[in-house]
This record gives C-alpha cells, structure tokens and sequence, in this order.
C-alpha cells in the first residue's frame, strides 16, 4: 500500500527532507516523529534496518508501493547493468515523477494527481497511469482545457522549477510542455539515496 498520512513525518522518518515543502519542517525537527523521536539514535541501527530504511526512502521519494518497487526491481534485474542504478532510472523514467522533475508540479503527490485527472498528455494523448514509463522523443504536456488552472498556471510561471533543469529533459514552462530527450543515467538523478544498500536488501 501506497502512504497517505502527513507527508513531512515520512522525511523525519527517513533522516532526509523527501521533498521541498519538508525541507523547512525538517531543519525544525530533525528527527523521528513520535514520543520518543528526540531520543532515538538512527546510528544504532543495524545493517538490516538500514537497508531497510534506504529502500522505503526510495519508495517513498517516488510514492510507490511495495508491490509496485518489486515489479521495478524485477525489471531492473532483467535490464542488465547496475540493478541498483536501473532501479532508480525506472523509477525517474515514470511519468508522475518527471512531472515532477519538469517543474510543472510542487510535490510527487500532485504529480501523481494531476496525472491521475487527466491533466496530462504523452504525445497528444490523455495518460492517466503514474507509472506509464516514457520514453526518450515522447513530448508530455498539460491539456489545453486545464492549462487555466490556478496549479498550472503557476507552474508557468516557472514557480515550481528547479534552480537547474535535468539534462535529460527540454522544457518549457510558458508551453507547459517538455520532452524527455534521453534516457536518464543516474549519475543524472538527483535522489537522496544509497541504491547499493537497496540492491542488498532486495538480493538478501
């Protein structure tokens, strides 16, 4: 199952702000939620428990679900290469998460939303699926009929963007558009994750 409690508790969780509205709540409470949050000691953690926490930290930057992080591990083992490293590619390679990335949402949670209403097209065409996996050429925009949305019109504004844009994408906020120019390498992808310690945790 996917979480849908408050999403700032998870970056406690996980010992890292996981997006950009818990990076200000974070350096106010820097450690886990909960009654015993101040006293816990993350580095008396033990290697299991790590591992643990850097695979739901990757689950929970991308929104997935266990189910959904098997499957991409599956794939990512047949892909060749580092499993680890293609892991996270196919996760950056989803199309709610480069909604994201463009700047056309603030948070993974309403990228997925937009997605999921129908706010969003690959090549022309209405895709409702998060975890659709785009490929290098394919142009991703927001619908005509919703571009006069106040979110969208935010995002045209360039408010939700990164100080840089992703080499593997070509943007452009004032169209709403962008298209994924190549296939992300994950020297790329700005993630705040150790996949080694993910890969021993699904290989154990």
């Amino acid at each position: 199952m996917r979480y849908t409690g408050p999403k700032v508790r998870l970056s406690r969780r996980a010992g890292v702000p996981l997006t950009r509205k818990a990076v200000r709540y974070f350096e106010e409470r820097p450690y886990p939620p909960g009654e015993h949050g101040r006293k816990t000691n993350r580095r008396q953690t033990g290697d299991y428990g790590l591992r643990l926490m850097e695979k739901q930290k990757l689950r929970w930057y991308y929104d997935v679900s266990e189910r959904q992080m098997r499957r991409y591990w599956d794939m990512a083992l047949r892909g060749g290469g580092r499993s680890g490293a293609e892991l996270v590619v196919l996760l950056e390679s989803r199309l709610a998460s480069l909604v994201l990335r463009a700047g056309l949402a603030p948070s993974i949670y309403a990228a997925r939303q937009y997605v999921t209403h129908g706010h969003i097209t690959v090549d022309g065409r209405k895709v409702d699926i998060p975890s659709y996996l785009v490929k290098p050429g394919q142009v991703v925009a927001v619908r005509q009929r919703s571009r006069g949305m106040q979110p969208f019109v935010a995002a045209a504004e360039g408010v939700h963007a990164d100080d840089r844009t992703a080499a593997y994408l070509d943007v452009s906020h004032a169209d709403l558009r962008f298209t994924l120019v190549g296939r992300p390498s994950r020297e790329q992808i700005a993630v705040p994750v150790d996949e080694q310690l993910v890969v021993e945790f699904y290989s154990r």
